[in-house]
């Protein structure tokens, strides 16, 4: 059995124009031991929505949230809200938000915010105090760090404290919002070296959401790519980078600079879909170099190749029969951090 298990997952938002389908119909699974998916796409895709949805941090603005979310057998969307906080928040899952480094208390030692949730689970205060002190060094920050306050902190030091707080409570699953977006390109490379690290010696596995398939390359073991709040193409890391099928995860690619090749980056033309109003059929018909009737109609999630699925027509078999244009397979790969 998975260690989660998202079965046609949905959360739309209310607003005075109508619903926003930021999540919509998503499906994917995720294996204990240290497995580590990807969540790729362009801002406003639906990837942080999906990640609070997982853990039901949800605003009061829910006009529907439906679906199936099993972590490790147990259903989350139905379990009662006094469960959940005492039972699955921080102890199952945990999750490091975006803009993380902004959301410490500044009048409080770092120390003793990272120890809070374990002192609500009635650790004694000294014992808190070095399992803190020893969760600041598995991250790479000394022990002092527990005295110091946030703004004696740079950046990278508050990233890897936050890190350090989403594994007080020994989580089997850490989802990471955009963890390194805040940073610059040698810092981010330093965290993604510690998840490694941490997915290697723990057996931690993650839901790393990025719009940065860079990093995900140099992290992730699958990537599911999410485009106007549902996945496009989901499958192994050298499967959808070295063969992506669906023409947006090709434009997505494409548009990378690579370091060692005088090809120049592609682009996506037009703008992501609006998701009060998405197209009747496929999402990404407008911006599509391969756009034809079926489009028209929404599309299903075929799979082409075992474990590698795709959201797109050309795929299906009546289409493949017919002759129609296929994409063209690109072995544009992202450069890893190192």
């Amino acid at each position: 059995m998975p260690l989660l298990e998202v079965q046609d997952l949905t959360l739309h938002y209310a607003t005075p124009k109508g619903p926003v389908r930021a999540v919509d119909g998503v499906s994917f699974a995720l294996e204990a031991g240290g497995e580590v998916l990807g969540l790729i796409g362009e801002s406003g895709s639906g990837k942080t929505s999906l990640g609070m949805a997982l853990m039901r941090l949800l605003p009061k603005n829910i006009a529907r949230y439906e679906g199936s979310v099993c972590f490790q057998g147990r259903e989350v969307t139905t379990l009662p809200e006094a469960e959940l906080r005492r039972s699955l928040r921080w102890k199952g899952i945990s999750m490091v938000f975006q803009g993380a480094m902004n959301a410490f208390n500044p009048v409080l030692r770092v120390g003793d915010q990272v120890a809070e949730r374990m002192l609500l689970e009635g650790v004694p205060k000294p014992q808190a105090r070095k399992e803190v002190e020893r969760l600041l060094e598995r991250v790479g920050l000394p022990a002092e760090v527990y005295g110091r306050y946030p703004h004696e902190l740079s950046g990278g030091m508050k990233q890897r404290v936050v890190i350090a707080m989403a594994l007080a409570l020994k989580p089997p699953l850490v989802i990471l919002d955009e963890p390194t977006s805040a940073l610059d390109v040698i810092v981010q490379a330093q965290i993604v070296n510690l998840l490694k690290d941490l997915k290697r010696d723990l057996g931690l596995s993650m839901l790393f959401i990025t719009h940065d398939p860079a990093l995900a390359c140099d992290l992730c073991d699958r990537i599911a790519v999410m485009y106007g709040g549902q996945i496009r193409e989901q499958g192994s890391l050298e499967a959808l980078l070295t063969h992506p099928l669906d023409p947006y995860t090709q434009g997505l690619l494409a548009s990378i600079p690579q370091l060692h090749s005088d090809t120049q980056p592609g682009f996506l033309r037009g703008a992501p879909p609006d998701l009060i109003n998405p197209p009747a059929g496929c999402r990404f018909q407008e911006r599509c170099p391969y756009v034809f009737d079926a489009c028209k109609k929404p599309p299903e999630l075929l799979e082409p190749a075992p474990g590698h699925q795709v959201r797109c027509w050309l795929y299906h078999p009546d289409y493949r029969a017919a002759g129609l244009p296929q994409p063209a397979l690109s072995a544009r790969t992202p450069t890893p951090l190192r």
